[in-house]
């Protein structure tokens, strides 16, 4: 086991190392601005679409507003590190550190507030109030008329002036930070009644499984991991904008979801960046396809469902320790079986 973690952990540092080498030492030359922001957005993506994955895949119900909590951790992080940064001259580390611990936060105090009430549904009825949740949240974002609380936001058209401090080397390693707790969540006793809840609730609340705290204390830790993602990104693009969490961006999340695979951690994993950055990658490579690129990515993703419905990982689970044992096992000899 602990080989298992050494290995994983050196695939990780690895990781790192050739983001370094490729943003660092200024190989790309004048494209290294355009790719890091393709990887900063693909991490963020994973961090939110692997919390989603949770929901989807490992309690088995369907949540269309996740869009709503990412807006959340976003416009509360940006909030609290503008009025900090007014007043003190705080490192980007910290001022970092905060943004995802105070989006992360805000995010998931409204996920036990809306899943005590509507995690006692399920099927069509909760995924129509997580709809509900995010609609209504954007559209309080989108024309709540309060004054600029930090004298730079502007509520119903963009909030600017957002601190730049989600640099990738921190974005990296939050990635990690977040998948390895959703990790050990899933493996822990509270994912194992997780899955049985999925597979027959009666009879996991048969069993003695407190199937409603399992399902918010589940829906509060994916919306404190799409908190995070929001923090992320507005601490990126310095501008937030209440129309780009709406319910496309929702779908998008969930698309991504079933196409890595319902229920596996490493089809969110691969999907979401190389998903995130398709349209943006067909338009650089091919500029004439730039008008068509979110034509060509919707029959990208049918063709995936066609010819793989249960997504690229169905629901297993990628293992490089495992695949090295495989690749280096020596054969016995026939004789001596």
């Amino acid at each position: 086991m602990k080989k298992n973690y050494l290995i994983s952990l050196i695939a990780v540092a690895l990781g790192f190392l050739l983001l370094c080498l490729l943003f660092d030492t200024g190989i790309l030359g004048k494209k290294s601005a355009y790719f890091n922001g393709l990887v900063v957005i693909g991490m963020f993506y994973t961090i939110i679409v692997c919390s989603l994955n949770l929901l989807t895949g490992y309690m088995g119900e369907f949540s269309l507003g996740h869009a709503g909590f990412m807006s959340i951790g976003a416009y509360a992080s940006a909030i609290v590190t503008t009025l900090i940064q007014d007043q003190t001259d705080l490192p980007a580390i910290v001022l970092y550190l905060i943004a995802i611990i105070v989006g992360g936060l805000a995010a998931g105090l409204i996920g036990v507030l809306v899943g005590i009430p509507a995690l006692r549904l399920s099927g069509d009825y909760l995924c129509i109030v997580t709809v509900a949740v995010a609609e209504i949240v954007r559209v309080v974002l989108s024309n709540f008329g309060i004054p600029a609380i930090t004298g730079k936001a502007t509520f119903g058209k963009s909030f600017a002036g957002i601190a730049k401090v989600s640099d990738y080397h921190y974005v990296y390693i939050t990635m990690v930070i977040c998948i390895f707790i959703m990790y050990c969540y899933i493996r822990s006793r509270y994912g194992r009644a997780l899955i049985a809840i999925r597979e027959d609730r009666i009879a996991a609340a048969a069993s003695g499984i407190n199937v409603t705290k399992t399902k918010v204390l589940t829906f509060t830790i994916s919306a404190f991991f799409a908190g995070v993602s929001g923090a992320i990104y507005a601490h990126y693009i310095t501008t937030l904008v209440p129309t780009y969490f709406n319910f496309s961006k929702s779908s998008e999340f969930l698309a991504i979801v079933i196409l890595g695979g319902s229920g596996s951690l490493t089809g969110s994993i691969v999907a979401a960046p190389i998903l995130s950055a398709l349209p943006q990658l067909i338009s650089y490579v091919v500029p004439a396809f730039a008008s068509y690129r979110m034509l060509i990515y919707a029959v990208i993703l049918v063709v995936v469902m066609i010819f793989k419905p249960t997504g690229l990982f169905g629901g297993r689970e990628f293992s490089l320790p495992k695949l090295i044992e495989k690749i280096t096992k020596k054969k016995t000899p026939k004789g001596k079986r």
